[in-house]
């Protein structure tokens, strides 16, 4: 059976050497709460049975809007590190149950998105302004209530790790079978669904509250959240201290996992809801609150497609969102895509995919009815936990401007995990 929704447990992290990482997240200190590969704390002489990690992982692009989008031949670099410290209290001083995190942020960013005239972000390293940020972006204390079944995580924290996360791993008892990350697309509503864009706090604008995950078996789960809400109205969460002042975001989600077939093919399925609370403007437009709902899943369609690569495989995952807000940027979201992994000669820790994103946009603030996202890559695996990514963009109807012609970017990203 599959081992559940374990949320520090990430394919690309199940082993404490750099030679057993497999393709990562676009972003993979997005998509799971172990940050890195523990290098840094080994080399700096921490043991594992201390119950103390210390890694991270630097991201790294150059983008180059090739034609059409507002500025044609436009060109930025976009630098991240994060670096993450974990304390597993049991382990240290025989605390039952109870796990510290930290994370720390350098961002150096540019207008990327903005030189193509996207609204929803071709490349997801970019954040709102301030585009240069050193900041704290988590700090929590989780306490395990019920051994494997419940636990409540307070402080601040990353919630899209919780609710909407399609690319999270799924990890088999017969590890050769594990799905890496679902994707290494670079698009921002691949990790926020882009009908929750601009209220679900994220990797920059952290979320201040409480997170419960209950996972009663192996194959289904329930996580329940509140957070400060203030990112609805605008304010940095990330770079401000928290503000609890009746601006919330609360959210809940449910889902499951399966194998099927003969193959046993693993996937899994989520649906949410969520509501933000709090008088919210944009324009001319003021509403008391939104909210709205959202559905993802993913599925494992074949394995052993490459002779050379004994777990070669092949899945396809997919989105939707939709709101009642009259202020944010979005009000539906559909997005898919597919995955390869180690399907070209021997090289077992290459991926390669596809990915769209339809985001209908808000009558009220744009001209152009949606904007859509064309996105294909090649991940390839260079030295120990270093990725290299080439990854080609087009967006046929960029939403800034309703005249704004299409946009041809390219984007070359390097990934290193420590």
């Amino acid at each position: 059976m599959l081992a559940g929704f374990a949320r520090e447990a990430a394919a690309q992290q199940a082993s404490s050497t750099p030679d057993r990482v497999y393709a990562v997240s676009g972003n993979p200190a997005a998509t799971d709460y172990a940050i890195g590969i523990g290098w840094l704390g080994r080399t700096l002489g921490l043991r594992d049975d201390w119950g103390i990690t210390l890694g991270g992982v630097w991201l790294a692009d150059t983008d180059l809007v090739a034609a059409g989008g507002l500025q044609p031949g436009g060109w930025t670099s976009n630098s991240a590190l994060f670096v993450g410290l974990g304390i597993d209290a049991e382990k240290l001083v025989d605390w039952r149950g109870a796990a510290f995190g930290f994370t720390f942020l350098q961002l150096n960013g540019a207008n990327t998105n903005g030189q193509a005239g996207v609204l929803t972000g071709y490349n997801g390293i970019e954040s709102p302004v301030p585009r240069e940020r050193t900041e704290l972006s988590e700090a929590w204390y989780r306490q395990e209530i019920l051994k494997d079944v419940l636990k409540v995580r307070v402080g601040r924290s990353v919630p899209l790790l919780d609710f909407n996360n399609v690319l999270r791993p799924l990890r088999l008892d017969d590890t050769a079978q594990n799905i890496p990350s679902l994707s290494g697309g670079l698009y921002s509503t691949l990790f926020i669904n882009g009908s929750i864009l601009g209220a679900l706090p994220g990797a920059y604008n952290s979320g201040n509250g409480v997170t419960v995950n209950f996972t009663p078996t192996k194959d289904f789960y329930l996580n329940v959240g509140s957070y400060d809400g203030n990112l609805a109205r605008g304010i940095q969460t990330g770079v401000s201290p928290p503000l609890f002042n009746g601006y919330y975001f609360n959210i809940a989600e449910i889902g499951t996992n399966w194998l099927l077939g003969e193959g046993r093919h693993p996937g899994q399925f989520g649906i949410g809801l969520w509501r933000q609370t709090g008088t919210l403007t944009a324009g001319t437009a003021t509403q008391d609150g939104a909210g709205g709902f959202y559905l993802m899943g993913s599925q494992r369609v074949a394995f052993g497609v490459n002779p050379e690569v004994p777990n070669s495989s092949i899945s396809v995952f997919y989105q939707f969102g939709a709101n009642d807000s009259q202020t944010m940027l979005v009000t539906q979201y559909y997005g898919a895509g597919i995955t390869g992994f180690g399907l070209i000669g021997n090289r077992a820790r290459d991926s390669m995919g596809l990915g769209f994103g339809l985001s209908r946009l808000n009558p009220a603030l744009f001209e152009r009815p949606s904007e859509l996202m064309l996105q294909a890559y090649y991940q390839a695996h260079l030295y120990a936990a270093i990725f290299l990514q080439p990854t080609v963009t087009y967006i046929p109807t960029p939403g800034a401007t309703a005249t704004a012609p299409g946009a041809l970017t390219t984007t070359l990203r390097l990934t290193v995990l420590f």
